[in-house]
This record gives C-alpha cells, structure tokens and sequence, in this order.
C-alpha cells in the first residue's frame, strides 16, 4: 500500500512539474515576443536563455549567440556556441564564432570558421576577410589566393566599410582588394616598397576617398626617404 501511494504521488509531482514547465514556457514564448516587438535587446536575451532552460533548442541558441556577438559581447556568444568547429552548425553559429573569434583576435581559430563559411556559400566578402585574415597570419599565398578570387567576383557596386578614422567610410571592394594586393607584396618582402605601392596607388586611383590607403602610401614613402638619407651618409 505504501509502496502505490509513493508511486502515486511521484506521478502527481511529474505532473505538476510537467504542467509548470508547460506554463512557464508559455510564459516566457509571450515574454520573448513582446520584448521583440518593444525592441528591447536585453529582453529577448532574457527570454531565449530561460526558454532554453525550460525547452533547449539550437535554433534558440544560435539566435542567443548572435544577439550576443551583435552587441559586441564577443565572448558570451562564444561561451554560448563554443569554439569549436562542427560540421553540423548552423551557417549562423559559424559566422557568429569567425566573427567573435576574430573580435578576439584568436585569429587562427577565426580563419577555421571564415574557410568552412567560405566552402558553403564561396562570395567576395568572404574572399576579403579570408584575405585581410592570412595577411595578418603571415601567410601571403593563401591571402594571394583569396584576392585573386575576390577581383574576379567582386562587382561594381560591392562595398567595404573601414573604420579607422573618427566617421566610418565605404570604398568599392575592388578597391579594397587591391589595397590588399600591396600588402601581400610587403608580406612576402618587407623591402619590396615599390611594388607594393604600385597596387596601393591602384586603390587610390579607383577610390581617391580610401583614407587606410592614402596613410600605408604615406608610410612606404617616409619609408623610402628615410632609406635614402641612410644610403647617402653612407
């Protein structure tokens, strides 16, 4: 007799915790559109994480991590994915760990979800970042390739944005990659000055505004002086 009453009662509990999972994810479902609808970041945050608690769901996750990675907490959206590179992800949670990895600056890592982007869905964007990426990493052929890639796909109006001045600035992609070309060059021999100013003074030509341009010219020509006062006191 004892024995049904416990029996009894543990199924009464799973049905009570059953029903209060039940409402609870109905409750926050509600909460999570409502904060969407307000616009209110944090809230839908809110809400995605206690539903995953309630009811996990990798859609919910990808979704939570890239709200995260949006908002610049880089390494919440990594703690939320991972870093590790799974063939099963989502083409959103791969973005958002290139993206957060190379925030980061864990730039090995983000080159590894950048690649498995790439071989997805292979376009001039992602050519560029792979590019930018391998010249960061020393490694001049594979960035040589990414831009042989990008100039041959990058259209006309393709643009990329550049933030090192106070007020961000667009220049076409074309131009961008040229840009690049110049720095494979220095890559590949720090002294090779003029050749890499040829492909920089290319950029400028198609892009007069490209401001990151105009300053590496800068430098390679004070470079240039500077090696030739060298030259002639001795």
């Amino acid at each position: 007799m004892k024995q049904l009453i416990c029996v009894l009662g543990m199924i009464a509990a799973f049905g009570m915790t059953a029903q209060s999972n039940s409402e609870l994810t109905k409750h926050y479902e509600a909460y999570y559109a409502q904060m969407k609808k307000q616009g209110d970041v944090q809230g839908v945050i809110n809400a995605l994480t206690h539903l995953n608690v309630l009811k996990p769901d990798q859609g919910r996750t990808d979704t939570l991590a890239y709200l995260y990675a949006n908002g610049r907490n880089y390494l919440q959206a990594l703690n939320t994915l991972g870093i590790e590179k799974n063939a099963t992800d989502s083409d959103l949670a791969v973005e958002v760990k290139a993206i957060s990895l190379k925030a980061m600056n864990q730039l090995p890592r983000a080159i590894e979800h950048y690649e498995e982007l790439n071989k997805r869905t292979p376009n001039a964007y992602l050519a560029y970042e792979l590019a930018d990426l391998k010249i960061q990493t020393n490694d001049a052929a594979g960035a040589a390739t990414h831009i042989t890639y990008g100039l041959a796909n990058a259209k006309d109006d393709m643009k990329r944005a550049f933030y090192e001045t106070q007020q961000p600035y667009e220049v076409g992609l074309k131009a961008a990659f040229t840009y690049l070309r110049g720095l494979v060059e220095l890559r590949k021999d720090q002294n090779n000055l003029d050749g890499a100013m040829v492909y920089i003074n290319q950029a400028l030509n198609m892009d007069p505004n490209f401001n990151m341009a105009r300053i590496s010219r800068d430098a390679l020509e004070n470079r240039k002086k500077q090696a030739a006062a060298a030259a002639t006191k001795n």
